[in-house]
């Protein structure tokens, strides 16, 4: 059975509940079921005994976009691990963009890091040109860019904090870099953090990364290695989005694009286009009554 879930304003959901079930019908999943099971957070919750998760989106699409969703096989279970990508999924910025402002090349960086986050540019390559321009950049800069640039994006911090209560494993996975990862994984409440490190020498960058480099494979085994110490059966949770979290995104139980590119939208069966990453915990049914904050 498929559960597909999505947060609708109840004034028009009816009109468009009637669209949404011939639009369903026509991808060859055929609505069995549909009623708003929560008290609060307006959740519509659909079921099929046919179809497949990619129409079934589709077909949300179509019809209530933008919109909040998660397509699901079974019933739709708190998740025992939560693995996140960081820079604009848990934070509003990209850190090496923000960086580069303070070398003065933030224009010519932040069309190398839009092109890698479309999956236009192979990922190790992009990160290590877009390092190189910042060699001989002083250290301090990046204590003054964490201080005046870097923010939680609305909701982060309410959705580790809850997710942790409820006894999850969360981590931070990031292909940006630990000197601003460790602070930010502190801020938020995360158990553990995966990133790359800048290599420093005499207080300023070199232009060079320190040891392997976390990519989208990397982030993909973190969550399967995380995974298998929970023991069999245990649900995961993953939010990004960009084309190096499709990876992490798809091997989820549930893997949620939160404001995504067009590739790992696709990717997901979660996707947050509308409200704040606090959506993720009105999608999975957790009562605001549990919602915590650090």
């Amino acid at each position: 059975m498929l559960i597909a879930r999505l947060i609708a304003e109840t004034g028009e959901c009816e009109t468009r509940l009637d669209a949404l079930s011939s639009a369903l019908a026509e991808a060859g999943a055929p609505l069995l079921a549909a009623a708003m099971p929560q008290a609060e957070g307006d959740v519509l919750e659909l079921r099929f005994d046919a179809g497949e998760p990619a129409a079934v989106l589709t077909a949300i699409d179509a019809v209530f976009q933008p919109a909040d969703m998660l397509v699901a096989r079974g019933a739709i279970a708190l998740p025992r691990l939560f693995v996140s990508d960081m820079d604009s999924t848990m934070i509003g910025q990209e850190c090496i963009d923000e960086l580069a402002d303070y070398a003065g090349l933030k224009p010519q960086i932040a069309a190398i890091t839009e092109r890698a986050m479309q999956g236009e540019l192979d990922f190790e390559a992009a990160l290590r040109e877009r390092v190189a321009l910042l060699a001989g950049l002083d250290e301090g800069a990046i204590h003054a860019c964490l201080t005046d640039r870097i923010t939680a994006m609305p909701g982060a911090k309410t959705l580790v904090a809850t997710l942790a209560a409820l006894g999850a494993r969360t981590v931070l996975v990031t292909g940006g870099f630990h000197h601003f990862a460790d602070p930010v994984a502190q801020q938020l409440g995360f158990h553990r953090v995966v990133g790359n490190r800048l290599a420093v020498e005499g207080r300023k960058l070199t232009g060079g990364l320190i040891g392997p480099i976390t990519d989208s494979a990397v982030k993909a085994a973190v969550l399967q290695d995380e995974l298998a110490l929970l023991g069999k059966g245990a649900h995961s949770l993953a939010t990004g989005d960009g084309a190096n979290d499709i990876p992490m995104i798809e091997a989820a139980t549930y893997g949620f694009a939160y404001r995504a590119k067009p590739k790992a939208r696709a990717a997901a069966n979660g996707r947050i286009d509308a409200g704040d990453l606090t959506a993720v915990l009105t999608l999975l049914g957790v009562p605001k009554d549990q919602w915590r904050d650090v």
